[in-house]
């Protein structure tokens, strides 16, 4: 007999009571069989036609964006980012250099591409659809972002600071929550993200669909989430401090393969 996704949880919830190691041990059950039936492939799938549709001023599709592997060479580009952008002078994630191609190739201003970047249930983002596809051809890949580039260099070293930099009405940094060993929210653990056992799986997973509101959710999502939940301002999409705390994280979980787009509570 199959047991429900709610069924699951609820022994999860249950094994709580007792003791962290049974309620972890229920969790994974459960983490294991949302991930059977996630949808994520559909978002692929929605954003592959949305990487091939041509938009904007220039009526041209994303087929020619250049990730980091030339244009339009999919294949392992997600694994390799953040990494440093000649044209640019500048080091970028995902979605910041897809903003970039949005705006070059197909003409579009900065306001009409990130008017909506963060989607619901109901209607996802184009950010998020173009995401999941994009990140789904790097399965299996290593995660290598760049680290021989000066300014990658000083990416990194920017997002280590940041991370331990407490900010907000509630004096929070990154730490505040992913610095101490045996740390959780509800039945969620909090990974110690310096440290490589503990990035790894994480960085390898996102982009991600949540099952909890039944939406897909970027890494750009993800951290600016956080900046939220400590009370503070969030960056402003694909600035330094996104690529630069995104950076820090890929360079701490290098060399685990790739297997997102990944399933999550």
């Amino acid at each position: 007999m199959r047991v429900s996704g709610s069924s699951a949880l609820l022994a999860a919830a249950l094994a709580l009571a007792a003791g962290p190691a049974a309620a972890q041990s229920q969790f994974e059950k459960y983490q294991k069989m949302v991930a059977e039936g996630s949808p994520v492939e559909l978002f692929e799938l929605v954003g592959e036609d949305l990487w091939k549709k041509k938009q904007g001023p220039k009526n041209a599709s994303l087929e020619a964006c250049d990730l980091g592997e030339g244009p339009g060479v999919l294949k392992g580009a997600y694994a390799h980012l953040p990494r440093y952008f000649r044209d640019v002078d500048r080091v970028m994630d995902l979605e910041t250099r897809m903003l970039h191609c949005m705006m070059t190739l197909q003409g579009r201003s900065r306001d009409e591409a990130t008017k909506r970047l963060f989607g619901n249930a109901d209607k996802p983002s184009e950010m998020e659809y173009l995401s999941a596809y994009v990140a789904g051809r790097s399965r299996g890949q290593a995660l290598a972002p760049g680290r021989s580039h000066p300014k990658e260099q000083a990416s990194y070293e920017l997002g280590k600071k940041l991370y331990f930099v407490r900010t907000g009405l509630w004096d929070f940094s990154c730490a505040s929550c992913h610095g101490e060993e045996g740390k959780r929210i509800r039945m969620s653990e909090l990974p110690v993200l310096y440290k490589p056992e503990a990035a790894r799986p994480l960085m390898a997973t996102w982009p991600a669909y949540r099952v909890s509101n039944s939406t897909f959710k970027t890494m750009q999502w993800r951290l600016n989430n956080c900046f939220s939940q400590m009370r503070t301002p969030e960056p402003v999409f694909g600035s330094e401090v996104v690529n630069a705390l995104n950076m820090f994280l890929t360079v701490t979980a290098a060399g685990e393969p790739y297997r997102g787009p990944g399933t999550k509570r």
